[in-house]
């Protein structure tokens, strides 16, 4: 909760325009290759990080993580190196946590059923995030890989104690859930979800995809959801379904509400009954966020 906490107060200044987190520099190699780059500040806290990641979408094939890397935090005040993450690890974590943290502003108080596609390490992230911030008692999971499905499964009944079905499909997954966690891998513009399976009510968070026109549920499901992002900028640049939706008429830029205005907050609370939908792409200064909050907890 100590990570959900930091992400809140740290969108908060960042919608406030009282901290910065520059769009990361991205280069593209060996067709779906990627080395990435981020920066940011956190003012509030007086720190900053520098992560430096690679994303090789082949890698689990040959039985490697996805994401390598490495984040560096520093202390604004002196310029000293203050701690070295793991920048799949933090990467996985500070996904989850910002998932959580958009289910705590969003999702119904009451909601205990969870549906996941993917049974990744993000995957992984976000049923501990969720199940943190809201009283989950069954969780359906839904991979092209039945057997990792199963071994995902089954570290949820270890781990958390829940109820756990694996599923044929991603619509038996999704259908009457009352939170939906899309984590997948895919770098394709073909829907995993349609918008018709998602319950009324319901909370949707949106993680994965590879690259910026990757799209894993039906951009026409944000034509009538109350649709939460990062920032407004960052989703316009790199959010396939907030893209999509944009193309398509479904919705305006201006019908794009930022986290750190719900954290305060400065808009009201969607319509009873309303689809929630976050979409995420990763920030900068999530990771700052979460690297202060895990070396404060270390520090004590």
């Amino acid at each position: 909760m100590r990570m959900v906490d930091a992400l809140a107060e740290a969108f908060a200044d960042l919608s406030a325009g009282w901290t910065q987190s520059p769009p990361r520099t991205i280069v593209e190699h060996g067709g779906d290759r990627q080395l990435l780059a981020g920066t940011a500040v956190w003012a509030r806290r007086g720190v900053g990080s520098v992560k430096i990641t690679t994303l090789t979408p082949d890698n689990p094939g040959r039985g490697l993580p996805l994401i390598h890397g490495v984040v560096v935090l520093t202390d604004l005040d002196t310029g000293r190196i203050t701690a070295l993450l793991d920048g799949a690890e933090l990467t996985a974590v500070r996904t989850g946590a910002v998932a959580g943290l958009a289910t705590r502003l969003c999702a119904p108080t009451d909601a205990a059923e969870l549906a996941v596609l993917g049974a990744g390490v993000q995957a992984h992230a976000m049923v501990r995030a969720v199940s943190a911030v809201r009283p989950i008692t069954t969780v359906r999971v839904f991979s092209r890989g039945r057997e990792r499905a199963e071994a995902f499964g089954a570290w949820i009944r270890a781990e958390h104690g829940h109820a756990v079905e694996v599923c044929d499909d991603a619509e038996s997954a999704v259908r009457d859930a009352a939170v939906v966690c899309t984590a997948t891998s895919t770098d394709d513009a073909t829907p995993l979800v349609a918008a018709d399976w998602v319950a009324p009510g319901a909370h949707v968070n949106i993680v994965g995809g590879t690259h910026e026109n990757a799209i894993e549920v039906d951009p026409s499901l944000l034509a009538g959801a109350f649709t939460v992002v990062e920032q407004r900028a960052a989703a316009v640049d790199d959010a396939g379904e907030v893209r999509a939706a944009l193309a398509a008429g479904h919705v305006t830029v201006d019908d794009l509400h930022e986290l750190g205005e719900l954290a305060v907050p400065t808009i009201g609370a969607r319509p009873a009954g309303q689809v929630s939908v976050f979409r995420g792409v990763g920030m900068p200064i999530e990771d700052t966020a979460v690297a202060w909050a895990i070396y404060a907890s270390a520090a004590g």
